[in-house]
């Protein structure tokens, strides 16, 4: 049995999923996390006593404090059995695949890719991340097998960056599924990914669900379907009557870890709040944003990942140097609430960065704030702010509460002030 191990991203990728597999092996709980996040999980697992072959991985963290959600092994070979099953409704046979992973071993996105290979006994290959970088250098370092479906799963910054370089959209294009997940899919992403013919299949699921809950297939997806699909063989989904989506399945995590101690995860009669507001289409799931996340703005509900997916569609079709976008709410006496806006200009040589002057940084914020005109009152940002360092983390989520405070530290206050407007810092 033995005390929990805990791995990092300071490893070689082999040498990592090596002493993991020797850890589920002799029944040991592992605990993985990015290099920086360390100590954080090492507090969560201090005097755990649990045991058994398990993983202990990253949750939530974008609003709130972060969780360490516990994941046993057989939660993570049911979560592959049910995507095998799904990948059958599609006329593929899971064990005839290559498994081809970009993500970090300690997301449960790209943990799963190495449990599928294990369950469907197949062939597993890591990508580099830093060779995602560098769609041109891809092909020729990772060609595609021509006689076994390549499956892949990507975060929507990948993907983007992939669909940048002629490169990167032929590679793709030879994969017979790219599962995208992990952050929103902004609907200008998905009609690039349509337009260069991508087999892209925009799915939902989190560390608390053992990952993927549902998916939709890529031949919908071409053909212009929208959301994430229909719920997996061994996953129920409905709304609470608030929107929220509720998750019922047998590989829910037990619960999360702190100071060694197994918090259970709150269910009512075995259904999970994931927290996400969502409704269901003609094409089945469709989240509509974090509900901690969202604002009450003139009574109305404002979702701010939505706006910021308009906003940034619009800026890129009109070819503004437009590279980060990220809305933030602040306190109005009148509406209750309204939207701040963070920008990162894309710099003058089109690479992103601080290299930008001010006026040309003033410049991109008038257009932006005409460009929101087009949308409702209580969705048009009232401040704008450029902040040079704005950017989502590794896997392309925003960490909202970091750069909430950052805009207080940068502001002191000051865009909650009735007069403030455009802000160039």
């Amino acid at each position: 049995m033995g005390s929990p191990l805990l791995l990092t991203s300071a490893e070689r990728a082999e040498g990592l999923v090596a002493r993991l597999e020797q850890a589920w092996r002799e029944q040991r709980l592992v605990g993985l996390c990015a290099e920086q996040e360390q100590d954080l999980l090492a507090a969560a697992l201090a005097g755990s006593v649990l045991c058994g072959a398990a993983v202990v991985v990253g949750s939530g963290g974008s609003a709130g404090g972060r969780r360490w959600c516990l994941q046993p092994l057989a939660h993570l070979e049911a979560s592959a059995g049910a995507t095998g099953l799904w990948l059958q409704s599609i006329r593929l046979d899971p064990s005839a695949t290559l498994q081809l992973n970009p993500l970090p071993l300690h997301h449960v996105s790209g943990l799963l890719p190495l449990v599928r290979s294990r369950v469907w006994g197949t062939s597993w290959r890591r990508l580099p991340p830093e060779l995602m970088r560098r769609p041109q250098d891809l092909a020729a370092a990772f060609p595609l097998p021509a006689d076994r479906p390549a499956l892949l799963s990507l975060v929507p910054i990948q993907l983007e960056r992939l669909l940048a370089a002629a490169e990167g959209c032929a590679w793709l294009r030879g994969c017979s599924v790219v599962w995208v997940g992990g952050a929103a899919l902004s609907s200008e992403l998905a009609a690039r990914a349509r337009a260069a013919e991508i087999p892209l299949s925009p799915c939902y699921g989190a560390s608390e669900t053992a990952a993927m809950v549902a998916a939709l297939p890529p031949e919908r997806f071409l053909q212009g379907e929208g959301g994430c699909g229909r719920a997996l063989a061994d996953v129920e989904l409905r709304l609470d009557p608030g929107g929220a989506l509720l998750v019922r399945t047998k590989r829910l995590s037990p619960g999360c870890l702190e100071a060694g101690q197994l918090q259970p995860l709150e269910r009512q009669e075995g259904w999970w709040c994931s927290g996400d507001g969502a409704c269901f289409g003609p094409a089945g799931l469709e989240i509509l944003g974090r509900l901690d996340g969202a604002i009450s703005s003139g009574g109305e509900t404002v979702f701010p990942e939505q706006v910021e997916a308009r906003l940034l569609g619009w800026a890129r079709a009109e070819q503004l140097p437009l590279d980060q976008l990220l809305l933030l709410p602040c306190r109005d006496p009148i509406w209750g609430e309204r939207l701040v806006a963070l920008v990162r200009h894309g710099g003058a040589s089109g690479s992103p960065g601080p290299d930008a002057s001010t006026a040309t940084t003033a410049a991109l914020i008038a257009h932006c704030q005409r460009l929101a005109q087009q949308l409702p009152p209580a969705q048009r940002p009232k401040h704008w702010l450029a902040c040079p360092d704005l950017a989502p983390n590794v896997l392309g989520k925003w960490e909202r509460g970091r750069w909430s405070r950052w805009l207080l530290q940068s502001c002191d206050g000051g865009a909650s002030a009735d007069d403030a407007g455009a802000e160039v810092r």
